[in-house]
């Protein structure tokens, strides 16, 4: 089966031009998404840092996305912040939103999607550019049928809260709700965040405002992320088995339940790496270097090796319901599976 895969958008890694790299996958890359650049997202801003723009950033954007549409590939937008801060439901914010949509109408042919994290913004483009797909940011973490109701007016399709999707059956109920609703659903395969972590929340609001944290003199030798801090201790690395990514192995399970599955690579440094090994659901190398966030240099010498998972991974951890606690198939696995590149 064909499965399609959005992948996130920047100018150049690993040694290459970034649209190359889409170039060479278009057969199997359904959309780029992107950020405007000096807009806040989920990541940092395209072509700015401490107020020094790079102008060629956006003719460089435009003519890019350009190319992807002659190439078949859709176009969404991102503007999945988790906070506008006092602009949030202000005329402000939705003339800019605007003002954005009408200019790539007219110089790229269009956005044909929007994510975005915001009710405000979901509302704008719902009511001013009807014919755009509507979708509800990752960020947002939609897990459950009533959720999707409830914002069901403001979008037509969704992406499932991450820390839900290894619940292969509770996947299925969900694509069936969509389904009978017409609405789409998507999944995020390569995300290197902790299973429910608790520090999401800050963490995306300091992105969010991640031009001005910059400009501040910051706490200094502390690190605000969970994941970094708690990895660093052995007796917890059992976390990165119970986290929220899909294996390339495994992603032939969810045929049919996903419209796209979305790829990170926005900030990846090895964005045709990740494109191959999920194409093609196979990869020989550390699972981590896959993932974004990615934990390679924390726990070097040591690394997750991709080929050594049990056979009976996919069906244990699907069916799990994440009782971590009362269970010790994940630290079992672990143990297998990491391994000292010294001994290579």
């Amino acid at each position: 089966m064909n499965r399609r895969f959005a992948v996130g958008y920047q100018q150049k890694a690993d040694g290459e031009v970034f649209a190359d790299v889409v170039k060479d996958y278009a057969e199997d890359i359904a959309e780029v998404y992107f950020a405007w650049p000096g807009q806040a997202s989920g990541r940092n801003q395209l072509g700015s840092a401490r107020g020094r723009r790079n102008w060629d950033a956006q003719y460089l954007l435009e003519e890019d996305l350009q190319n992807f549409k002659r190439q078949g590939i859709k176009l969404d937008l991102l503007f999945n912040a988790n906070c506008y801060g006092g602009r949030a439901v202000s005329q402000n914010l939705e003339n800019e939103v605007l003002s954005i949509l009408e200019h790539l109408a007219h110089t790229t042919g269009g956005a044909d999607i929007v994510t975005t994290t915001s009710l405000a913004i979901a509302r704008t483009v719902k009511k001013y550019f009807p014919d755009i797909e509507v979708r509800a940011s990752v960020n947002m973490r939609i897990g459950t049928i009533q959720a999707m109701e409830y914002v069901s007016g403001l979008f037509d399709s969704y992406y499932l809260q991450r820390d839900m999707q290894r619940d292969i059956e509770y996947v299925k109920r969900v694509r069936k709700w969509c389904d009978d609703n017409g609405k789409g659903l998507c999944l995020l395969a390569n995300s290197g965040c902790l299973y429910c972590c608790p520090g999401q929340t800050f963490h995306d609001n300091m992105v969010a405002h991640d031009a001005e944290i910059d400009e501040m003199k910051n706490i200094e030798n502390w690190t605000p992320f969970v994941c970094w801090n708690i990895l660093r201790k052995e007796e917890m690395r059992k976390a990165l088995l119970q986290s929220t990514w899909i294996r390339p192995e495994d992603l032939p399970n969810y045929d049919g339940l996903a419209d796209v599955f979305k790829l990170a690579t926005r900030l990846h440094s090895h964005p045709r790496m990740v494109l191959e090994a999920y194409t093609s659901a196979s990869f020989n190398g550390n699972l981590l270097d896959l993932l974004e966030p990615a934990y390679s240099s924390l726990l070097a010498p040591f690394y997750i090796d991709n080929k050594s998972f049990p056979t009976d991974w996919f069906k244990q951890t699907a069916k799990c319901g994440h009782n971590c606690e009362s269970c010790n198939y994940c630290q079992t696995v672990l143990k297998q599976v990491l391994k000292d590149s010294r001994e290579l």
